[in-house]
Protein backbone atom coordinates (compact mmCIF):
# COMPACT_ATOMS: atom_id res chain seq x y z
CA UNK A 1 0.00 0.00 0.00
CA UNK A 2 2.79 2.42 0.95
CA UNK A 3 4.60 1.63 -2.32
CA UNK A 4 1.42 2.36 -4.28
CA UNK A 5 1.02 5.70 -2.49
CA UNK A 6 4.65 6.60 -3.17
CA UNK A 7 4.26 5.70 -6.85
CA UNK A 8 1.25 8.00 -7.08
CA UNK A 9 3.05 10.81 -5.26
CA UNK A 10 6.04 10.48 -7.57
CA UNK A 11 3.79 11.23 -10.55
CA UNK A 12 2.74 14.62 -9.29
CA UNK A 13 4.59 17.79 -8.36
CA UNK A 14 4.55 19.22 -4.86
CA UNK A 15 2.54 22.29 -5.88
CA UNK A 16 0.04 20.22 -7.85
CA UNK A 17 -0.51 17.89 -4.89
CA UNK A 18 -1.20 20.84 -2.57
CA UNK A 19 -3.61 22.26 -5.13
CA UNK A 20 -5.50 18.97 -5.42
CA UNK A 21 -5.57 18.68 -1.62
CA UNK A 22 -7.19 22.11 -1.26
CA UNK A 23 -9.73 21.34 -4.00
CA UNK A 24 -10.53 18.06 -2.22
CA UNK A 25 -11.18 19.89 1.06
CA UNK A 26 -13.44 22.42 -0.63
CA UNK A 27 -15.44 19.68 -2.35
CA UNK A 28 -15.89 17.89 0.98
CA UNK A 29 -16.91 21.15 2.64
CA UNK A 30 -19.42 21.83 -0.15
CA UNK A 31 -20.99 18.38 0.27
CA UNK A 32 -21.17 18.80 4.03
CA UNK A 33 -22.79 22.20 3.59
CA UNK A 34 -25.41 20.66 1.30
CA UNK A 35 -26.34 17.96 3.86
CA UNK A 36 -26.27 20.45 6.73
CA UNK A 37 -23.19 19.16 8.56
CA UNK A 38 -21.53 22.55 8.07
CA UNK A 39 -23.53 25.69 8.76
CA UNK A 40 -22.65 27.44 5.51
CA UNK A 41 -24.67 28.14 2.39
CA UNK A 42 -23.16 25.96 -0.37
CA UNK A 43 -23.93 28.65 -2.96
CA UNK A 44 -22.12 31.24 -0.84
CA UNK A 45 -19.14 28.90 -0.62
CA UNK A 46 -19.03 28.54 -4.42
CA UNK A 47 -19.32 32.30 -4.91
CA UNK A 48 -16.49 32.86 -2.40
CA UNK A 49 -14.18 30.44 -4.20
CA UNK A 50 -14.94 31.87 -7.63
CA UNK A 51 -14.52 35.48 -6.53
CA UNK A 52 -11.21 34.82 -4.75
CA UNK A 53 -9.84 32.91 -7.75
CA UNK A 54 -10.80 35.70 -10.15
CA UNK A 55 -9.28 38.48 -8.04
CA UNK A 56 -6.08 36.54 -7.37
CA UNK A 57 -5.55 35.59 -11.03
CA UNK A 58 -6.12 39.11 -12.34
CA UNK A 59 -4.02 40.76 -9.63
CA UNK A 60 -1.14 38.34 -10.06
CA UNK A 61 -1.08 38.84 -13.85
CA UNK A 62 -0.89 42.59 -13.39
CA UNK A 63 2.01 42.37 -10.94
CA UNK A 64 3.85 39.68 -12.91
CA UNK A 65 3.62 41.82 -16.04
CA UNK A 66 4.69 44.95 -14.19
CA UNK A 67 7.70 43.30 -12.54
CA UNK A 68 8.45 41.22 -15.67
CA UNK A 69 8.75 37.85 -13.91
CA UNK A 70 7.18 34.46 -14.79
CA UNK A 71 3.75 34.03 -13.22
CA UNK A 72 3.47 30.90 -11.08
CA UNK A 73 -0.13 29.98 -11.80
CA UNK A 74 -0.29 27.14 -9.28
CA UNK A 75 0.70 29.37 -6.38
CA UNK A 76 -2.05 31.82 -7.38
CA UNK A 77 -4.69 29.09 -7.23
CA UNK A 78 -3.27 27.74 -3.99
CA UNK A 79 -3.40 31.14 -2.29
CA UNK A 80 -6.98 31.71 -3.45
CA UNK A 81 -8.16 28.31 -2.22
CA UNK A 82 -6.43 28.72 1.15
CA UNK A 83 -8.27 32.02 1.58
CA UNK A 84 -11.53 30.27 0.70
CA UNK A 85 -10.89 27.74 3.47
CA UNK A 86 -10.12 30.26 6.21
CA UNK A 87 -12.44 33.19 5.38
CA UNK A 88 -16.05 32.69 6.34
CA UNK A 89 -18.04 32.31 3.08
CA UNK A 90 -19.64 35.47 1.74
CA UNK A 91 -22.93 36.36 3.44
CA UNK A 92 -23.60 39.72 1.80
CA UNK A 93 -22.30 41.96 -0.97
CA UNK A 94 -20.44 43.92 1.69
CA UNK A 95 -18.18 40.91 2.22
CA UNK A 96 -16.86 41.26 -1.34
CA UNK A 97 -14.80 44.29 -0.28
CA UNK A 98 -13.14 42.29 2.48
CA UNK A 99 -12.50 39.31 0.17
CA UNK A 100 -11.19 41.48 -2.65
CA UNK A 101 -8.92 43.53 -0.39
CA UNK A 102 -7.46 40.34 1.13
CA UNK A 103 -6.92 38.61 -2.23
CA UNK A 104 -5.24 41.67 -3.75
CA UNK A 105 -2.76 41.94 -0.90
CA UNK A 106 -2.07 38.21 -0.90
CA UNK A 107 -0.83 38.58 -4.49
CA UNK A 108 0.76 42.02 -4.11
CA UNK A 109 2.86 41.00 -1.12
CA UNK A 110 4.78 38.50 -3.27
CA UNK A 111 6.12 41.36 -5.37
CA UNK A 112 6.09 44.39 -3.06
CA UNK A 113 7.12 42.89 0.28
CA UNK A 114 10.15 41.21 -1.26
CA UNK A 115 13.92 41.49 -0.97
CA UNK A 116 16.06 40.63 -4.00
CA UNK A 117 13.09 39.03 -5.68
CA UNK A 118 12.20 36.78 -2.72
CA UNK A 119 8.99 37.52 -0.84
CA UNK A 120 9.50 37.86 2.87
CA UNK A 121 6.15 36.78 4.31
CA UNK A 122 3.64 34.03 3.69
CA UNK A 123 1.33 35.87 1.23
CA UNK A 124 -1.97 34.65 2.68
CA UNK A 125 -0.96 35.30 6.28
CA UNK A 126 0.41 38.75 5.46
CA UNK A 127 -2.86 39.67 3.73
CA UNK A 128 -4.99 38.41 6.64
CA UNK A 129 -2.89 40.35 9.15
CA UNK A 130 -3.03 43.51 7.06
CA UNK A 131 -6.82 43.37 6.74
CA UNK A 132 -7.12 43.08 10.51
CA UNK A 133 -5.08 46.24 11.08
CA UNK A 134 -6.65 48.21 8.19
CA UNK A 135 -10.34 47.25 8.12
CA UNK A 136 -10.58 45.31 11.40
CA UNK A 137 -11.61 42.02 9.81
CA UNK A 138 -9.74 38.75 9.93
CA UNK A 139 -9.95 35.05 9.14
CA UNK A 140 -12.32 32.72 10.97
CA UNK A 141 -10.28 29.58 10.08
CA UNK A 142 -13.57 27.74 9.58
CA UNK A 143 -11.72 24.74 8.17
CA UNK A 144 -10.91 23.86 11.80
CA UNK A 145 -13.86 21.72 12.85
CA UNK A 146 -14.48 18.10 13.75
CA UNK A 147 -16.31 17.25 10.52
CA UNK A 148 -13.38 18.30 8.36
CA UNK A 149 -10.63 16.93 10.61
CA UNK A 150 -10.33 13.40 9.07
CA UNK A 151 -10.01 14.84 5.56
CA UNK A 152 -7.54 17.51 6.66
CA UNK A 153 -5.43 14.83 8.33
CA UNK A 154 -5.56 12.32 5.45
CA UNK A 155 -4.57 14.75 2.71
CA UNK A 156 -2.14 16.63 4.93
CA UNK A 157 -0.11 13.50 5.66
CA UNK A 158 0.21 12.85 1.92
CA UNK A 159 1.45 16.41 1.38
CA UNK A 160 4.02 16.12 4.17
CA UNK A 161 5.22 12.75 2.87
CA UNK A 162 5.66 14.24 -0.58
CA UNK A 163 7.63 17.32 0.52
CA UNK A 164 9.55 15.56 3.31
CA UNK A 165 8.77 18.08 6.04
CA UNK A 166 7.82 15.79 8.94
CA UNK A 167 10.61 17.40 10.98
CA UNK A 168 9.05 20.85 10.62
CA UNK A 169 5.47 19.76 11.28
CA UNK A 170 6.36 17.58 14.26
CA UNK A 171 8.51 20.26 15.92
CA UNK A 172 5.62 22.71 15.58
CA UNK A 173 2.91 20.32 16.79
CA UNK A 174 4.94 19.01 19.73
CA UNK A 175 5.71 22.55 20.89
CA UNK A 176 2.19 23.94 20.44
CA UNK A 177 0.42 20.93 21.95
CA UNK A 178 2.82 20.78 24.89
CA UNK A 179 1.87 24.35 25.78
CA UNK A 180 -1.81 23.48 25.36
CA UNK A 181 -1.49 20.45 27.65
CA UNK A 182 0.41 22.38 30.30
CA UNK A 183 -2.25 25.10 30.21
CA UNK A 184 -5.04 22.51 30.35
CA UNK A 185 -3.60 21.07 33.56
CA UNK A 186 -4.37 24.37 35.31
CA UNK A 187 -7.75 24.92 33.66
CA UNK A 188 -11.17 24.07 35.04
CA UNK A 189 -11.90 21.67 32.21
CA UNK A 190 -8.87 19.73 30.98
CA UNK A 191 -10.77 17.60 28.45
CA UNK A 192 -12.60 20.55 26.87
CA UNK A 193 -9.36 22.53 26.50
CA UNK A 194 -7.53 19.67 24.79
CA UNK A 195 -10.54 18.79 22.64
CA UNK A 196 -10.89 22.37 21.48
CA UNK A 197 -7.19 22.50 20.54
CA UNK A 198 -7.36 19.31 18.49
CA UNK A 199 -10.89 19.07 17.10
CA UNK A 200 -12.17 22.63 17.00
CA UNK A 201 -9.15 24.48 15.71
CA UNK A 202 -7.29 24.64 12.42
CA UNK A 203 -3.97 23.56 13.94
CA UNK A 204 -3.48 20.61 11.57
CA UNK A 205 -4.42 22.58 8.45
CA UNK A 206 -2.14 25.34 9.69
CA UNK A 207 0.72 22.86 10.15
CA UNK A 208 0.28 21.06 6.83
CA UNK A 209 -0.32 24.07 4.55
CA UNK A 210 0.55 27.41 6.17
CA UNK A 211 3.64 26.37 8.10
CA UNK A 212 5.22 24.51 5.17
CA UNK A 213 4.87 27.23 2.50
CA UNK A 214 8.19 26.59 0.72
CA UNK A 215 9.46 30.09 -0.03
CA UNK A 216 9.10 31.34 3.55
CA UNK A 217 10.44 28.35 5.48
CA UNK A 218 14.11 27.58 6.17
CA UNK A 219 15.74 25.20 3.67
CA UNK A 220 17.82 23.10 6.08
CA UNK A 221 16.68 20.53 8.63
CA UNK A 222 18.09 22.11 11.79
CA UNK A 223 16.78 25.59 10.99
CA UNK A 224 13.39 24.10 10.01
CA UNK A 225 13.10 22.46 13.41
CA UNK A 226 13.92 25.74 15.18
CA UNK A 227 11.38 27.47 12.94
CA UNK A 228 8.70 24.94 13.93
CA UNK A 229 9.49 25.37 17.62
CA UNK A 230 9.38 29.17 17.37
CA UNK A 231 6.05 29.27 15.55
CA UNK A 232 4.61 26.57 17.82
CA UNK A 233 5.60 28.56 20.91
CA UNK A 234 3.97 31.74 19.61
CA UNK A 235 0.96 29.99 18.03
CA UNK A 236 -1.03 29.27 21.17
CA UNK A 237 -3.29 32.00 22.60
CA UNK A 238 -1.77 31.32 26.01
CA UNK A 239 1.39 33.18 24.95
CA UNK A 240 1.21 36.92 25.43
CA UNK A 241 3.25 39.96 26.44
CA UNK A 242 1.20 41.82 29.00
CA UNK A 243 -2.13 42.64 27.37
CA UNK A 244 -0.79 41.87 23.88
CA UNK A 245 -1.74 38.36 22.78
CA UNK A 246 -0.08 36.61 19.87
CA UNK A 247 -2.17 35.05 17.11
CA UNK A 248 -1.35 32.25 14.66
CA UNK A 249 -0.90 34.89 11.96
CA UNK A 250 1.63 36.89 13.98
CA UNK A 251 3.42 33.66 14.91
CA UNK A 252 3.94 32.88 11.20
CA UNK A 253 5.10 36.40 10.32
CA UNK A 254 7.67 36.37 13.12
CA UNK A 255 8.75 32.91 12.00
CA UNK A 256 9.08 34.21 8.41
CA UNK A 257 11.48 36.92 9.61
CA UNK A 258 13.58 34.27 11.37
CA UNK A 259 13.46 32.13 8.21
CA UNK A 260 14.68 35.01 6.05
CA UNK A 261 17.58 35.69 8.42
CA UNK A 262 18.82 32.07 8.33
CA UNK A 263 18.01 31.30 4.66
CA UNK A 264 20.04 32.04 1.51
CA UNK A 265 18.92 35.25 -0.19
CA UNK A 266 19.10 34.03 -3.75
CA UNK A 267 17.10 34.57 -6.92
CA UNK A 268 18.87 34.28 -10.25
CA UNK A 269 17.77 35.04 -13.78
CA UNK A 270 20.10 32.90 -15.87
CA UNK A 271 20.70 32.86 -19.63
CA UNK A 272 21.41 29.63 -21.46
CA UNK A 273 24.94 29.45 -22.80
CA UNK A 274 25.04 25.90 -24.09
CA UNK A 275 23.01 22.68 -24.23
CA UNK A 276 24.75 19.33 -24.72
CA UNK A 277 23.40 15.80 -25.07
CA UNK A 278 25.38 13.65 -22.65
CA UNK A 279 23.42 10.39 -23.00
CA UNK A 280 20.61 9.15 -25.25
CA UNK A 281 17.97 10.83 -23.07
CA UNK A 282 19.96 13.20 -20.84
CA UNK A 283 21.01 16.77 -21.56
CA UNK A 284 23.31 19.15 -19.74
CA UNK A 285 22.29 22.81 -19.67
CA UNK A 286 25.01 25.38 -18.98
CA UNK A 287 23.96 28.86 -17.87
CA UNK A 288 25.92 32.05 -17.40
CA UNK A 289 25.90 33.45 -13.86
CA UNK A 290 25.25 37.21 -13.79
CA UNK A 291 26.81 37.74 -10.36
CA UNK A 292 28.69 35.94 -7.63
CA UNK A 293 26.66 32.97 -6.50
CA UNK A 294 27.54 31.12 -3.30
CA UNK A 295 26.24 27.63 -2.69
CA UNK A 296 27.43 24.28 -1.34
CA UNK A 297 28.18 21.35 -3.61
CA UNK A 298 25.15 19.05 -3.67
CA UNK A 299 22.46 21.67 -3.09
CA UNK A 300 19.38 22.21 -5.27
CA UNK A 301 17.21 25.10 -6.41
CA UNK A 302 13.68 25.66 -7.66
CA UNK A 303 13.59 26.55 -11.36
CA UNK A 304 10.83 28.47 -13.13
CA UNK A 305 10.22 28.84 -16.86
CA UNK A 306 7.94 31.42 -18.47
CA UNK A 307 5.91 28.65 -20.05
CA UNK A 308 2.48 29.99 -20.95
CA UNK A 309 1.17 26.57 -21.98
CA UNK A 310 2.24 24.60 -18.90
CA UNK A 311 0.46 21.29 -18.39
CA UNK A 312 -0.98 20.01 -15.12
CA UNK A 313 2.54 19.62 -13.72
CA UNK A 314 3.15 23.37 -13.80
CA UNK A 315 6.09 25.57 -14.73
CA UNK A 316 8.37 24.92 -11.73
CA UNK A 317 10.79 22.11 -10.91
CA UNK A 318 13.50 21.32 -8.37
CA UNK A 319 16.89 20.39 -9.86
CA UNK A 320 20.19 19.75 -8.14
CA UNK A 321 23.04 21.98 -9.29
CA UNK A 322 25.49 19.79 -11.17
CA UNK A 323 28.30 22.35 -11.25
CA UNK A 324 30.76 22.97 -8.44
CA UNK A 325 30.87 26.23 -6.47
CA UNK A 326 34.33 26.74 -7.99
CA UNK A 327 33.04 26.80 -11.59
CA UNK A 328 32.12 29.97 -13.43
CA UNK A 329 28.96 28.59 -15.04
CA UNK A 330 25.93 26.82 -13.60
CA UNK A 331 25.12 23.34 -14.89
CA UNK A 332 21.94 21.27 -14.76
CA UNK A 333 21.84 17.62 -15.80
CA UNK A 334 18.29 16.64 -16.78
CA UNK A 335 16.84 13.34 -17.95
CA UNK A 336 14.02 13.39 -20.52
CA UNK A 337 11.32 10.80 -21.14
CA UNK A 338 8.99 10.10 -24.05
CA UNK A 339 6.04 11.56 -22.14
CA UNK A 340 7.99 14.55 -20.88
CA UNK A 341 6.07 17.44 -19.38
CA UNK A 342 5.62 20.78 -21.12
CA UNK A 343 8.27 22.10 -18.74
CA UNK A 344 10.87 19.74 -20.18
CA UNK A 345 9.73 20.37 -23.72
CA UNK A 346 10.14 24.09 -23.08
CA UNK A 347 13.66 23.45 -21.79
CA UNK A 348 14.57 21.46 -24.88
CA UNK A 349 13.36 24.32 -27.05
CA UNK A 350 15.51 26.87 -25.22
CA UNK A 351 17.97 28.69 -27.43
CA UNK A 352 21.05 30.70 -26.53
CA UNK A 353 20.14 33.64 -24.28
CA UNK A 354 16.86 31.97 -23.24
CA UNK A 355 16.18 32.66 -19.57
CA UNK A 356 15.28 30.54 -16.56
CA UNK A 357 14.68 31.76 -13.00
CA UNK A 358 16.42 29.98 -10.12
CA UNK A 359 15.40 30.52 -6.51
CA UNK A 360 15.02 28.81 -3.15
CA UNK A 361 18.55 27.43 -2.77
CA UNK A 362 18.34 24.59 -0.25
CA UNK A 363 19.55 21.14 0.71
CA UNK A 364 21.50 19.28 3.38
CA UNK A 365 22.84 16.76 0.86
CA UNK A 366 26.36 18.17 1.11
CA UNK A 367 29.83 16.99 2.00
CA UNK A 368 30.48 16.38 5.71
CA UNK A 369 32.41 19.04 7.57
CA UNK A 370 35.24 16.66 8.44
CA UNK A 371 37.44 15.77 5.47
CA UNK A 372 38.37 12.54 7.29
CA UNK A 373 34.81 11.19 7.39
CA UNK A 374 34.52 8.09 5.22
CA UNK A 375 31.65 8.33 2.73
CA UNK A 376 29.83 6.06 0.32
CA UNK A 377 28.00 7.75 -2.57
CA UNK A 378 25.20 5.69 -4.15
CA UNK A 379 23.67 7.06 -7.35
CA UNK A 380 20.99 5.87 -9.71
CA UNK A 381 20.78 7.41 -13.19
CA UNK A 382 20.66 11.19 -13.16
CA UNK A 383 21.01 11.02 -9.37
CA UNK A 384 24.74 11.38 -10.09
CA UNK A 385 24.36 15.18 -10.42
CA UNK A 386 25.01 16.13 -6.77
CA UNK A 387 28.09 13.88 -6.77
CA UNK A 388 29.34 15.51 -9.95
CA UNK A 389 29.14 18.83 -8.07
CA UNK A 390 30.94 17.45 -5.01
CA UNK A 391 33.70 15.63 -6.89
CA UNK A 392 34.40 18.56 -9.21
CA UNK A 393 34.66 20.79 -6.16
CA UNK A 394 37.15 18.40 -4.51
CA UNK A 395 39.15 18.23 -7.75
CA UNK A 396 39.29 22.02 -7.99
CA UNK A 397 40.49 22.47 -4.40
CA UNK A 398 42.70 19.37 -4.66
CA UNK A 399 41.30 17.78 -1.51
CA UNK A 400 41.46 14.03 -1.01
CA UNK A 401 38.62 12.38 0.90
CA UNK A 402 37.91 8.70 1.71
CA UNK A 403 34.95 8.29 -0.67
CA UNK A 404 33.65 5.30 -2.62
CA UNK A 405 31.06 5.80 -5.37
CA UNK A 406 28.49 3.24 -6.53
CA UNK A 407 26.80 4.27 -9.78
CA UNK A 408 23.90 2.21 -11.20
CA UNK A 409 22.41 2.58 -14.69
CA UNK A 410 20.22 0.47 -16.92
CA UNK A 411 22.71 0.51 -19.81
CA UNK A 412 26.30 1.61 -20.35
CA UNK A 413 25.06 4.45 -22.59
CA UNK A 414 23.17 5.96 -19.64
CA UNK A 415 26.39 6.69 -17.74
CA UNK A 416 27.05 10.44 -17.56
CA UNK A 417 29.84 12.59 -16.12
CA UNK A 418 32.31 9.73 -16.48
CA UNK A 419 35.06 12.27 -17.15
CA UNK A 420 34.71 13.71 -13.65
CA UNK A 421 34.43 10.27 -12.06
CA UNK A 422 37.59 9.11 -13.86
CA UNK A 423 39.48 12.24 -12.85
CA UNK A 424 38.41 11.78 -9.23
CA UNK A 425 39.74 8.22 -9.37
CA UNK A 426 43.03 9.21 -11.00
CA UNK A 427 43.76 12.40 -9.04
CA UNK A 428 42.05 11.83 -5.69
CA UNK A 429 41.84 8.05 -5.37
CA UNK A 430 38.02 8.15 -5.27
CA UNK A 431 36.94 4.87 -6.82
CA UNK A 432 33.67 4.40 -8.73
CA UNK A 433 31.97 1.00 -8.99
CA UNK A 434 29.66 0.97 -11.99
CA UNK A 435 26.59 -1.25 -12.19
CA UNK A 436 24.53 -2.17 -15.26
CA UNK A 437 21.16 -3.26 -13.85
CA UNK A 438 19.80 -4.73 -17.11
CA UNK A 439 21.88 -7.87 -17.63
CA UNK A 440 20.91 -8.02 -21.30
CA UNK A 441 22.64 -4.67 -21.89
CA UNK A 442 25.95 -5.51 -20.24
CA UNK A 443 28.74 -5.69 -22.87
CA UNK A 444 30.88 -8.88 -22.98
CA UNK A 445 33.99 -7.13 -21.66
CA UNK A 446 32.14 -5.28 -18.87
CA UNK A 447 34.29 -5.17 -15.71
CA UNK A 448 31.72 -3.60 -13.40
CA UNK A 449 28.76 -5.07 -11.56
CA UNK A 450 26.03 -6.77 -13.60
CA UNK A 451 22.59 -6.58 -11.98
CA UNK A 452 21.39 -4.56 -9.05
CA UNK A 453 23.70 -3.41 -6.29
CA UNK A 454 23.18 -5.55 -3.21
CA UNK A 455 24.13 -5.24 0.48
CA UNK A 456 26.69 -7.99 -0.12
CA UNK A 457 28.41 -5.98 -2.86
CA UNK A 458 28.56 -2.92 -0.59
CA UNK A 459 29.89 -4.98 2.32
CA UNK A 460 32.59 -6.68 0.23
CA UNK A 461 33.68 -3.42 -1.44
CA UNK A 462 33.65 -1.32 1.73
CA UNK A 463 34.54 -3.66 4.64
CA UNK A 464 34.42 -0.84 7.20
CA UNK A 465 31.02 0.37 5.95
CA UNK A 466 29.72 0.87 9.51
CA UNK A 467 32.14 3.77 9.87
CA UNK A 468 30.84 5.41 6.70
CA UNK A 469 28.32 8.11 5.99
CA UNK A 470 26.03 6.92 3.18
CA UNK A 471 24.58 9.25 0.54
CA UNK A 472 21.77 7.99 -1.73
CA UNK A 473 20.52 9.92 -4.76
CA UNK A 474 18.15 8.84 -7.49
CA UNK A 475 14.49 7.87 -8.07
CA UNK A 476 12.35 7.49 -4.93
CA UNK A 477 11.96 3.72 -5.31
CA UNK A 478 15.72 3.30 -5.64
CA UNK A 479 16.38 5.50 -2.60
CA UNK A 480 13.89 3.58 -0.46
CA UNK A 481 15.31 0.25 -1.63
CA UNK A 482 18.86 1.21 -0.66
CA UNK A 483 17.72 2.59 2.68
CA UNK A 484 16.17 -0.80 3.44
CA UNK A 485 19.35 -2.56 2.32
CA UNK A 486 21.50 -0.39 4.56
CA UNK A 487 19.20 -0.97 7.52
CA UNK A 488 19.62 -4.73 6.96
CA UNK A 489 23.35 -4.11 7.26
CA UNK A 490 22.63 -2.40 10.62
CA UNK A 491 23.60 1.04 9.31
CA UNK A 492 21.96 3.60 11.59
CA UNK A 493 19.55 6.12 10.04
CA UNK A 494 21.75 8.97 11.27
CA UNK A 495 24.47 7.69 8.90
CA UNK A 496 22.19 7.84 5.85
CA UNK A 497 21.54 11.02 3.82
CA UNK A 498 19.05 10.93 0.99
CA UNK A 499 18.33 13.07 -2.04
CA UNK A 500 15.65 11.84 -4.43
CA UNK A 501 14.03 13.02 -7.63
CA UNK A 502 10.26 12.82 -8.01
CA UNK A 503 10.45 11.78 -11.65
CA UNK A 504 8.50 14.75 -12.97
CA UNK A 505 11.22 17.07 -14.16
Amino acid sequence: MIKLVDDLLNRITMYRLVLYYLIFLLVIALLMSIVGALAYDPFALLVSVGFLLAVCVVTNRIFASTFKVPANVESVYISALILALILTPIKSLGDLWFFGWTAIWAMASKYIIAIKGKHLFNPVIFAITLTYFTINRSASWWIGNGWMLPFVLLGGLLVIRKIGRFDLVLSFLITALTIVLLTALFSNNFIATVQNALLSSAILFFAFIILTEPLTTPPNRSTRIYYGILVGFLYTPQFHLGSFYFTPELAVLIGNIYSYIVSPKTKLVLKLKERTRISPDTYEFIFTIPRKFNFKAGQFMEWTLANGSADSRGNRRFFTIASAPTEHHLRLGIKFYKNSSTFKKAMLSMGNESEIVGSQLAGDFILPYSSWQKCVFIAGGIGITPYRSMLKYLLDIRQRRPITVFYANKTIDDIVYKDILDRADHELGIRTIYSITDKRNAPPNWSGVVGRLTPEIIRSTVPDFRNCLFYISGPRTMVDSFKDSLHRLNVHSSHIKIDYFAGLA
